[in-house]
């Protein structure tokens, strides 16, 4: 962000800050409900003919459903090696195996693991929010240097160190809507 032009500065800080969030959502998605979603698997690693490759990549994933997973690889021979990396990767789901399809029923979750998936996504929202928040302490370096080196007045130091203020306070409360949002998803039964 150092390299970036004062003039550029709003919209990078902008651009960061929503890539930032756009990661922690992906990493919520991936935090399992109780609901049966191919998000839970389609970036298992599978080793396949000596290459990995993600689920995604090699099979149709689907849920027919609300609580079941069907993975049908394209590859038939494929089957066995889908289904160990699916044990190893450790999701908390056995998969049964048909010879033609692998089926994972997805358990209803008790309310300790509940509690604790929330942590997970307090935990990874915290983290986030550290993230959202060295990116306004870059870009008030930036604007400072440039006041510095002439190339804003004090009035103009302001306002930019104020409208990335307003910045990140609107992405962290985006932020807590998220956690709230996925925290009702995981609370509800």
């Amino acid at each position: 962000m150092n390299n970036i032009p004062v003039d550029k500065l709003m919209s990078a800080l902008g651009e960061r800050m929503k890539l930032a969030e756009g990661s922690m959502q992906k990493d919520f998605s991936l935090i399992r409900t109780g609901k049966a979603s191919p998000t839970l698997v389609e970036g298992i690693i599978v080793e396949y003919y000596g290459a990995p490759t993600r689920l995604r990549d090699m099979a149709n994933i689907n849920a027919p459903e609300p609580r079941l997973l069907t993975i049908q690889p394209w590859d038939a021979s494929a089957l066995h090696n889908i289904e160990k990396a699916i044990i190893a990767a450790d999701i908390g789901i056995m998969p049964t195996n048909d010879g033609k399809m692998l089926r994972l029923p997805v358990p209803e979750l008790s309310s300790e693991r509940r509690a604790q998936l929330v942590k997970q996504v307090k935990s990874r929202a915290e983290e986030c929010k550290v993230e959202i928040r060295n990116i306004r302490r870059e870009a008030n370096e930036v604007t400072k240097k440039a006041q510095k080196a002439g190339e804003l007045t004090e009035d103009e130091l302001k306002k930019m160190l104020d409208d990335i203020q307003k910045k990140t306070d609107a992405a962290i409360a985006d932020i807590d809507k998220h956690v709230a949002a996925k925290e009702k998803e995981l609370m509800s039964i």
